[in-house]
C-alpha cells in the first residue's frame, strides 16, 4: 500500500491493473490491489500517457471539469481563456481543466482560401505563420489572383491573408503608375536611302490588368514593335531634308499611330515624341560643310551689304562738302580737333610746332 497526495492544482487519474477508474480530487490517497495514479496539472491540457482522451471524457467527473472541443479537417479552433485569446487549434480532440479559469473555442472554417474578416488581423498576428500567408498590395498597384493557378479576382490596395490550406495562392502585382518606353537605336532608311537611327519615348498605363495578361503576350513587347512599325512607316517615306524639317510632324504621327493601337493592347498612350535622329558620320560631316557654307554666303551678303551702305554714305558726303564750303571748313575743324585731342606734340624743321600752328588755326576760325 502506497499513499499520494493530489494538490489543489492537480488532479490525479486513478487506475487499476492499467485501467482507467476514476479523477481522484486534491487529498490523500491510497494505493493498493494493482492501483496506480498519474498526477496532472490543471495549468496544461488534459493529456495522459495510459489513456486515450476520448476515454478520458466518457468520465462525468472529468466531463463537468474540462471543457473540450474537436477540430476537423478545414478547421481551426481559436482558443480563448476567460475571454482573453491564447492560441489556434489544428485539427484534433482538446480538453482543458476548466478549475482555473474558462476555456471557450470558436470555430474556423478554413476551406476558402481567404481569411474573413471573422478572424481580425490582430488575432493573425499571433498566429503561427505556417498557417497563413500574407500579401500586401501598394496603394499604386493592382494584383491579380490566382487559387491554384485560377484567375480569381484583382485586388485593390490593402493587405490580404489567406490559410494555408493546401490550395496554392499566388498574387502577381501590376504597377498602375504612368510607365515609360524607351525604343532607341531604331535604324531606318528614308526615300532617298540615307540610314538613320532614331530614338523614340512614349509613356503608357494599363486599362484593363486582367486581359493584358490573359490576352496580350507580352505588351511591352508588342508596343515597342508597334512603335518601330509606325516609324518605319513615315520615315520610308520622307527625303533625308524633309525628315530633318517634320520632327515634329513624326512625333505627331506616330503618337496617332499608337493611340489607335493601344486598346487592342489595354494601354492607354498619353505622351510620345521622338528625341533624336542620329546621322551617320559621313553623312553629319556633308551637312556641317553645307552648314558652314551657308553661313559664310549669309555673312558676305551682310559684309556686302554693309560695305554698300557705307560708300554710298560716303558719296552723299562728299557731294555736300563739294555743294558747301561751310561744310567742308567745319568738317575739316572737326578733324584738326580729332588730332589736337589725341596728338601731343608734332615738330617739324624750319617750321616750328604744327600742333601749335594747328590750335591758332582752329582758335581763329573759332573767332
Amino acid at each position: 500500500m502506497k499513499a499520494i497526495i493530489v494538490q489543489d492544482n492537480q488532479r490525479g487519474l486513478l487506475f487499476r491493473h492499467g485501467k482507467f477508474v476514476r479523477m481522484l480530487e486534491p487529498g490523500r490517497h491510497w494505493l493498493y490491489g494493482g492501483r496506480q495514479a498519474e498526477i496532472l496539472s490543471v495549468e496544461d491540457p488534459l493529456r495522459s500517457e495510459f489513456c486515450p482522451l476520448e476515454q478520458l471524457l466518457e468520465d462525468p467527473a472529468i466531463a463537468r471539469a474540462t471543457a473540450s472541443v474537436e477540430v476537423a479537417d478545414q478547421q481551426l479552433a481559436l482558443h480563448y481563456v476567460n475571454g482573453a485569446f491564447q492560441e489556434a487549434l489544428c485539427k484534433g480532440r482538446y480538453a482543458f481543466w476548466n478549475l482555473r479559469g474558462e476555456h471557450t473555442f470558436r470555430l474556423v472554417d478554413t476551406t476558402n482560401p481567404e481569411i474573413g474578416p471573422e478572424v481580425p488581423a490582430y488575432l493573425l498576428a499571433r498566429l503561427p505563420s505556417a498557417l497563413y500567408q500574407r500579401v500586401d498590395v501598394e496603394d499604386y498597384q493592382k494584383a491579380r489572383l490566382y487559387f491554384d493557378h485560377q484567375l480569381q479576382r484583382v485586388l485593390d490596395g490593402g493587405r490580404y491573408y489567406f490559410w494555408r490550406n493546401g490550395v496554392l495562392v499566388e498574387a502577381d502585382m501590376v504597377d498602375t503608375r504612368l510607365t515609360q518606353l524607351n525604343v532607341t537605336g531604331q535604324e531606318i532608311l528614308t526615300r532617298d536611302k540615307v540610314s538613320v537611327r532614331i530614338n523614340y519615348v512614349c509613356s503608357y498605363r494599363i486599362t484593363d490588368w486582367v486581359k493584358v495578361l490573359t490576352e496580350i503576350d507580352d505588351y511591352t513587347e508588342q508596343l515597342h514593335v508597334a512603335v518601330q512599325l509606325a516609324l518605319r512607316e513615315f520615315v520610308g517615306a520622307q527625303r533625308l531634308d524633309e525628315l530633318l524639317e517634320s520632327k515634329e510632324q513624326l512625333s505627331a504621327q506616330v503618337l496617332a499611330r499608337l493611340r489607335e493601337k493601344a486598346p487592342a493592347l489595354y494601354l492607354e498612350i498619353t505622351d510620345g515624341g521622338v528625341k533624336d535622329i542620329i546621322l551617320p558620320g559621313e553623312i553629319r560631316e556633308i551637312m556641317n560643310t553645307v552648314l558652314v557654307a551657308e553661313k559664310r554666303a549669309q555673312a558676305n551678303v551682310i559684309t556686302r551689304r554693309e560695305e554698300v551702305a557705307s560708300t554710298r554714305s560716303l558719296l552723299n558726303t562728299a557731294r555736300l562738302m563739294e555743294e558747301n564750303r561751310t561744310l567742308m571748313r567745319l568738317k575739316e575743324m572737326e578733324y584738326i580737333e580729332r588730332i589736337c585731342e589725341n596728338v601731343g606734340n608734332i615738330s617739324l624743321n624750319g617750321n616750328g610746332d604744327l600742333l601749335a600752328q594747328l590750335q591758332q588755326l582752329l582758335e581763329r576760325h573759332a573767332s
